[in-house]
């Protein structure tokens, strides 16, 4: 059984629990569940840097990143810094991160916000909306066809985008729909983790004109986000590379305006 595997195998273990002590119904309830999301697409149209920050505690293939680091104080240096918007992850068991993670950003900062989650109920989606989150995360390797169209139907009926992530060819074909607003090209190999920013430009052509293109992991230099930017890519997801350090919001400004002059 490979990592990604482990994955959906507690994520779904952690869903049969949940449901049974929270039914969906109840995330309606929360505030944030009928506010209008902010458009992540639009802000990446918009931007010189195209920087998705993104607030990660650890990996399985780093066990220690940060974790020291509060996120409210990081998600407001990176809005402070420049980003575009934030990732966080919510993974407890494989990346340390917490629903409160997400919704603490929400409340420190004004721009979007995805939830970074390996979603394959349509219960996260929900708890997602009732937690702040104005985009989601569609992991095409562990989703059906039909799970990404309901899954995206959702989302835009709740007032959330979607980024769809894809590691190949294969898998973009096989799921993507109108009605994405994104793509992101993980340059990881979640079976390996092995990175790769050539695997964003191969696939690069094969996204359509007018989905906003992202280029996720193993990015940390400039030079990497201006060749990127030649294959049509508006938005860059880093998070080990800001994360690593003691201030991630001092090295996103820097690196940020590294980029833009």
């Amino acid at each position: 059984m490979d990592i990604l595997q482990k994955i959906v195998l507690q994520k779904t273990r952690e869903i049969a629990l949940k449901k049974s002590l929270l039914p969906a119904d109840q995330f309606e309830k929360s505030p944030l569940f009928g506010k209008a999301g902010k458009s992540l697409s639009s802000a990446l149209k918009n931007s010189k840097s195209g920087i998705i920050a993104e607030f990660k505690r650890r990996s399985p293939s780093l066990p220690k990143i940060n974790q020291h680091s509060p996120v409210d104080q990081v998600a407001s240096a990176y809005e402070r810094a420049g980003a575009c918007g934030m990732s966080v992850l919510t993974n407890t068991h494989f990346f340390g991160g917490t629903l409160e993670d997400l919704l603490l950003a929400r409340a420190a900062t004004s721009f979007p916000v995805l939830r970074k989650e390996f979603i394959i109920d349509e219960y996260q989606i929900l708890e997602a909306r009732a937690h702040g989150a104005d985009v989601i995360l569609l992991i095409a390797a562990i989703l059906k066809p039909e799970q990404v169209r309901d899954f995206t139907r959702l989302a835009v009926d709740l007032g959330m985008e979607v980024l769809l992530e894809v590691h190949d060819e294969e898998e973009l074909d096989r799921a993507f729909i109108p009605g994405i607003q994104m793509v992101g090209v993980n340059n990881r190999n979640l079976k390996t983790f092995e990175v790769n920013l050539e695997t964003s430009k191969r696939i690069a052509p094969r996204i359509p004109a007018e989905v906003v293109r992202i280029s996720e992991s193993g990015i940390s230099r400039t030079d990497a986000i201006k060749e990127l930017r030649e294959h049509g890519f508006r938005g860059f997801l880093i998070g080990e590379h800001f994360m690593s350090t003691q201030e991630p919001g001092g090295r996103a400004a820097e690196f940020i305006k590294s980029l833009e002059s």
